[in-house]
């Protein structure tokens, strides 16, 4: 079987993890959706990676994953983002079914989801390269027409496993034509830079912790500049309440204003000191949402939900760093 060659714009900005909103009862709460996409737009963020970690994919029903990505897609088609851009979908499908992911591709496609991508699964755990680059090929194969992400957080699944030789071979095997690169949500700037590198920026290395976008920064290109197709892409967790902060962080990077730059980052790297006190963004940066004027609702089990007294300490601790007059609006 051969793919079409994908022919696709890189991602130059941030593109925001989604909480999934829920009722009080837990189920989920589509109704939100167009209110909480307009507010990302309108805060510099051009587009969404879907039913993911933050998102709390694995705790989703395969319909509520397909009901979450035809609403998304339906709302992210009225929006453009502040620069004048298209508001872009990407469906996370990973599984621990590659079956039922191959099949959540093949629905992301047909409703006109601009990318997916794919998580390793945590169980089994994968410990080769070639397992994984046959995980991710049998899911790529359910959408052929589009561009296909592996999503690294090798925290959250165990697969610390080299990128650049999962890179090197999809290139030199041509056995994911559709592989568009990768989401790379790990400490190790090094291995980010030198995938980066590969073949002059062949693939799009996404990057996926906002707590070092000024060092990852530094490493690409600018829009405008030679190098501008290696601009930095990224998708960020800290985005949907503070996404304001960080794309300010890369506006000040092309300016040349670095100490504005720092400046931003260091705020970033204050409110993620402040989530870190509440089980991280999934738990404490979710319930931010309802301090900015979003209610997301619970968490799912097995998640820790916080408490009203924590809740009333997270707004406290923000207010001490002046967060929300910063924050997303």
């Amino acid at each position: 079987m051969k793919a079409p060659n994908i022919n696709y714009e890189r991602i130059h900005g941030l593109i925001d993890a989604p909480f999934t909103p829920f009722y009080p009862d837990g189920e989920v709460n589509y109704g939100i959706i167009p209110q909480y996409a307009a507010l990302l737009a309108r805060n510099g963020i051009k587009g969404v990676f879907i039913n993911g970690s933050s998102g709390e994919g694995y705790m989703l029903t395969q319909q509520e994953r397909i009901g979450l990505a035809e609403v998304w897609v339906r709302n992210a088609a009225k929006l453009t983002t502040t620069t004048g851009e298209p508001f872009k979908v990407i469906v996370h499908v990973g599984s621990c079914c590659v079956k039922s992911s191959r099949m959540l591709a093949e629905h992301a496609q047909s409703i006109g989801a601009w990318a997916v991508g794919a998580m390793a699964s945590p169980f089994p755990k994968i410990n080769r390269v070639e397992e994984l680059i046959k995980y991710c090929e049998e899911i790529a194969w359910g959408a052929p027409n589009i561009p296909f992400y592996f999503y690294h957080i090798p925290a959250f699944n165990g697969a610390y496993l080299s990128m650049y030789d999962f890179i090197k071979e999809i290139d030199e095997s041509g056995r994911i034509p559709n592989f568009a690169g990768i989401k790379y949500t790990f400490e190790s700037l090094y291995e980010f830079n030198r995938c980066r590198r590969y073949k002059d920026g062949k693939y799009e290395l996404l990057h996926g912790q906002d707590e070092t976008i000024l060092p990852s920064l530094i490493m690409t290109g600018n829009p405008g500049t030679p190098d501008a197709k290696n601009a930095l892409g990224g998708i960020g967790g800290t985005t949907n309440y503070n996404g304001k902060v960080l794309t300010g962080i890369i506006e000040a990077w092309e300016k040349g204003d670095l100490d504005k730059a720092r400046e931003l980052q260091n705020f970033a790297q204050d409110v993620i000191d402040v989530i870190c006190c509440f089980r991280g963004n999934i738990v404490g940066g979710k319930r931010i949402m309802k301090l900015i004027g979003l209610d997301m609702g619970p968490n799912r089990t097995p998640f820790q939900n916080m408490t009203d007294e924590e809740e009333a300490l997270l707004k406290e601790k923000l207010e001490a760093i002046d967060f929300f007059s910063k924050c997303n609006k």
